[in-house]
């Protein structure tokens, strides 16, 4: 079995539900909806702080003259 199967395999089998026999309220919801925005939007934070250290790592520092 490839990787790839098995993480497709993995990701199918997590959203098959069974019979829970439980009550999701509206409330419940808006809070899961809520937990994902926030954890996408820390991700892109994250990406965007690391994104411009590295890019700083590259970037030519300017020279200093010595004229003062």
């Amino acid at each position: 079995m490839s990787l790839s199967f098995r993480i497709l395999l993995f990701v199918g089998l997590s959203f098959y539900a069974l019979n829970a026999r439980a009550y999701l309220d509206p409330g419940t919801g808006s809070m899961l909806i809520s937990a994902i925005v926030g954890i996408v939007a820390s991700i892109g934070l994250a990406l965007k702080t690391w994104w411009y250290k590295i890019k700083g790592l590259f970037r030519r520092k300017p020279s200093v003259d010595g004229d003062e």
